[in-house]
């Protein structure tokens, strides 16, 4: 007869830190399906990620309480976008809507709009999760 074991998870019952943003979704100008859209960009997501990104973001604009909450960002895990010359250096933190991994997108330029925060996933969140602008989402980061 086979011996019986018991798994044990190293973070069984411990909380991994989190952050839940929250803001409004918005239409943006469409800057971040072009980005995405670049094959570099796509391939580094995909190769990071573990999924190819739908061709969109889905754009929030930050509560203001959010907004503060955005520099604890800097503990979470960066995996960092290599541009290739003429662009901008960016940034993917994982994160999730309720139960739908996905990920935050940081385009580091100096005058990206605080407030803003762009979310990629492997679908189009705006339809599956029937969002139209001025909904209110939460994102969820581990830190």
């Amino acid at each position: 007869m086979a011996k019986r074991t018991k798994t044990i998870s190293l973070f069984e019952g411990y909380f991994l830190p989190q952050i839940t943003f929250t803001g409004k979704v918005f239409s943006g100008k469409g800057e971040g399906k072009k980005f995405i859209a670049l094959p570099w960009v796509n391939r580094q997501i995909e190769q990071k990620l573990g999924y190819a990104p739908y061709a969109g973001t889905l754009n929030i604009r930050l509560t203001k309480e959010s907004m503060r909450q955005k520099k604890l960002l800097g503990k979470a895990q960066r995996l960092q976008i290599i541009p290739e010359k003429g662009y901008c250096n960016g940034v993917l933190i994982k994160a999730s809507v309720g139960v739908l991994k996905c990920a935050i997108i940081l385009p580091e330029v100096p005058s990206y709009p605080e407030d803003i925060l762009e979310v990629i996933a492997p679908l189009n969140l705006r339809e599956r999760l029937k969002l139209a602008d001025g909904n209110q989402v939460a994102v969820t980061v581990d830190v």
